[in-house]
Formats: C-alpha cells, structure tokens, sequence
C-alpha cells in the first residue's frame, strides 16, 4: 500500500511538472510571437512614414548623402559672418585701386622727365599693379583663406559642423569651392579696375594701353588668379597648422618673403627650383607684357603649372589633413 501510494505521488509530480513545463514554453513562445509582431509593426509604420517625406528630408545633416548645395550655402554664410572677411576684401580693394591711382598719376606727372631709354621700356601695366600692390593682394588673400579653417578650429565650431556632417572630405570641399569662387571674383574686379583707373589716367600722356593690347591678356589674367591662389594655399597650411598666427606667418613667408628673395644665377638647378614658386614666377614672366627669354627665367608654361600645382597642391593638403586628423 505504501509503495502503490509512493508510485502514484512519483506519477502525479511528474505529471504536474510537465504540465508546467509545457505551460511555460506555450507563455515563452507567445511572447516571443508578440514581440516580433509588434516589431514588424512598428517597422512597417516606420517605413510608411518615412516614404511619405519629401526626398530631402530623408536624409539627416550627418548622412554622407546631404546635398553639396546646402553645403556651399552654409560655407557661403559662415564665411561672411566673419567681419574680418569683409574688413579685409573691402579695405584691400580700395587700398589696390588707391595705389594704382598714386602711381599712374606719378609716372603722368613725370613723363616729361623720364629719358629715352627709360621711355622705350615703359610698361604702363606696372602703374597699374605694381609689385607692392601684389604683396598686399597675395596677404590678404591668404589671410582670408587661412581663417575659413583656422577660424572654425580656434572658436570650436568644427566640432559642431563635423557632427552634422561627419563626411570631412565634403565640407573642406565646399569651403574651397566658396573660397576659389569669393577670391576669384575680387581678383578679376581688382585686375580690371586697376587697370581700367591707371590707363585712364596715362591716356592724358598717350602711354596707356587698352585690354586687347599684345600681352595685356595675360597680365590681367595673372593678376586676377593671384587671390584665389593666395586663399587655397592659406587653407592647405592652415588645415596642417591650426593656429592663426602661425598659418598667417607661413603664407606670408612661404608666398612672399622667400620667393622675394630669390634671384636669377648661373646655377640652372636653382633657377629650375625657383621657378615652382607662384611669386616668382608672377614677378619675372606673367607680369610682363613681353617676358625676355632667358633659359635662367620661367616660361609662360612654367609659371602657369606652378600656379596650377600650388592650388591643386593645397586642396589636397587641405582634405587629407582634416580627414586624419581629430578635431
């Protein structure tokens, strides 16, 4: 009686226990099935609502695939709420065309007095952009360059536009894109206005030239690109640097004071070494009507892919160095 008992609790445990077993696994699977059907649920409303925005709302400020448009508008905004951006291009575009309306007027009024020989070899595009008036062009310019980057680092705003836009390689390109645009468009108005105010001047003396003269194209031309030059180089040295004064003082010594420097001599392989230097290709080749061949002083080639490698040199500098590093 005592083992028939026993067996019959043994059976009735193991019966309750499977029941509970069975019971549990029913309650597990349930809420495994209710779990993945709210899911689902919730996936399909998501995707309704988001097929139901418009296409550009879609992404978010840090997705790769923002619109380089609204890149360019905000790199447009960002550099003229500098005040020193329009301190500087409106101080410099007055202060060039000042000093072309000096010297124009000098060289009018001493005319009678230049000798013959100094006659014969005047070039009135000198009165019009001199050399100091390219230094204070090349400064300014690199300055407002140097500071579309530098300035966003020194106030910590890169921080902030980085998190919206973690694609570098985009936001420094629509700086320069910006950058060349603004710099381009205030080396063409000081070329021409220099020009147009110093030969209007020298006309009272028959000296002047008009712009379709023989090699008056391309001085204008050179001119102009010396702003935008300026700028990109300032940025590639600025994005390497990250300092203010320091980026300031590398463009002036990199752009101006070493080129500056440098003189023609019997040694052709330093004469091939100073031809890469934008500045001084300006000062012996693309500011003269009428360069004088002299296999010791750049040719129109030379100086024109010296410019050309010096921008595209800065622009990759530029990229590569805010993709590697932090911020």
């Amino acid at each position: 009686m005592t083992a028939a008992s026993a067996a019959r609790s043994a059976s009735a445990v193991r019966s309750a226990s499977a029941v509970r077993s069975a019971s549990v696994a029913r309650f597990a699977a349930a809420v495994r099935f209710s779990s993945v059907a709210r899911f689902a649920s919730a996936a399909r409303s998501a995707a309704v609502v988001r097929s139901a925005l418009p296409e550009e709302r879609r992404f978010s400020g840090g997705d790769p695939r923002v619109r380089f448009r609204d890149l360019l508008v905000a790199e447009w905004i960002k550099l003229w709420s500098l005040r020193s951006t329009r301190w500087v291009l409106g101080v410099g575009l007055v202060l060039l065309v000042l000093g072309a309306v000096q010297k124009s007027l000098n060289d009018y009024r001493a005319w009678p007095t230049f000798p013959p020989r100094a006659r014969e070899h005047y070039d009135p595009m000198t009165a019009a952009f001199s050399q100091i008036s390219a230094v204070l062009l090349v400064v300014g310019s690199g300055v407002v360059g140097a500071l579309t980057l530098v300035g966003e680092y020194a106030t910590g705003l890169v921080r902030a536009t980085f998190s919206a836009v973690p694609a570098r390689h985009r936001v420094v390109l629509a700086k320069v894109a910006v950058v060349t645009a603004v710099m381009l468009a205030l080396g063409v108005v000081v070329s021409l206005s220099t020009f147009t105010v110093s030969q209007a001047i020298l006309s009272g003396r028959g000296i002047s030239v008009s712009a379709r003269a023989s090699g008056v194209p391309h001085v204008l031309v050179a001119n102009a690109l010396l702003a935008p030059l300026a700028a990109l180089v300032g940025m590639g040295v600025g994005a390497l640097l990250r300092h203010t004064a320091g980026t300031v003082v590398a463009v002036i010594a990199l752009l101006v004071i070493l080129p500056m420097t440098f003189k023609p001599t019997v040694h052709q392989w330093a004469n091939d070494f100073y031809m890469w230097f934008p500045f001084y290709d300006w000062v012996h080749c693309l500011a003269l009507r009428h360069p004088p061949s002299n296999p010791a002083l750049p040719t129109a080639a030379d100086a024109w892919t010296a410019f050309a490698g010096w921008a595209l040199a800065s622009v990759a500098v530029a990229v590569v160095a805010v993709r590697r590093r932090d911020v």
